[in-house]
């Protein structure tokens, strides 16, 4: 089942649970109405996190992971399609960001705890999982968008990474 998590303003125009701010006290410079209804996001451990290069076998033949932690970091792709572009004017590769992510996580409540920060008002529980969006502070990667104009829609795509 596909759950897409929208709200509603005083003025009844939906926005997208995608926030992105230059801090936590900024405005949110790029999740406009009508540019967001329709997103698709992916979350990823960053390139340096994953691979066969990461595992090795001992002379024993057992496999061992040779990661290093620090490493252990998140790569966001978020895209959509719609009727309006999102306003990116003004973000540029390598620009940090706070990201209330639309990808949702989970983990098994007996541990405790979640492995990132949760967004406000995010977090929920079924059985024994809680359930959050992580707020990731992260470095714009790419980002690009296109315009059919006579289907009169909007595609964007958006790159992010954990700083």
């Amino acid at each position: 089942m596909v759950r897409r998590e929208t709200r509603r303003l005083m003025s009844g125009v939906a926005y997208t649970a995608l926030d992105l701010r230059f801090d936590l006290a900024a405005a949110a410079p790029s999740v406009n109405p009508y540019s967001a209804r329709g997103l698709q996001g992916t979350l990823t451990p960053i390139d340096a996190a994953r691979g066969n290069d990461k595992l090795a076998r001992t002379v024993n033949g057992t496999l061992v992971d040779i990661s290093a932690p620090q490493m252990r970091k998140y790569r966001l792709d978020v895209s959509g399609n719609d009727q309006a572009p999102p306003a990116l004017d003004g973000l540029w590769v390598g620009m940090v960001v706070v990201v209330s992510s639309l990808v949702e996580m989970a983990y098994l409540t007996a541990t405790g705890f979640s492995g990132r920060t949760a967004v406000p008002g995010s977090e929920r529980t079924e059985g024994d999982f809680s359930y959050y969006r992580p707020q990731l502070t992260m470095m714009i990667v790419e980002h690009q968008i296109a315009r059919a104009e006579w289907d009169a829609a909007v595609t964007w795509s958006l790159a992010l990474e954990e700083v």
